[in-house]
């Protein structure tokens, strides 16, 4: 858990530590990359199948790979700000215009 403190926000983050296991994805090779996005890819499909008619939505998304590249080219933009915005924290955070609290 930790607390940052801007001029004008608060903000509250909390790291849930209920996991079993994290795995080391800085150390994946390429292929092994490619195969843990292609679980963890199949695993939110398959929640979110759950979640609505499987049929339904694969008959409104057709047999076209718009929809597919469509979440690609999201997934990589939504990537890259997040990168972006982790190099801004750690920047200010060094700079020390943050304080940075983590809690064990």
């Amino acid at each position: 858990m930790g607390y940052l403190n801007t001029s004008a926000r608060h903000f509250y983050i909390r790291q849930l530590r209920d996991m079993k296991l994290k795995p080391k994805v800085e150390v994946f090779d390429a292929t092994t990359m490619v195969q843990f996005g292609e679980w963890c890819g199949w695993t939110l499909a398959r929640a979110h199948a759950r979640s609505g008619e499987p049929a339904m939505i694969r008959g409104y998304l057709g047999k076209s790979d718009i929809f597919d590249k469509a979440i690609a080219t999201f997934s990589i933009a939504y990537a890259d700000q997040t990168e972006r915005d982790h190099a801004l924290l750690k920047k200010a955070t060094q700079a020390g215009k943050l304080e940075v609290v983590i809690e064990r």
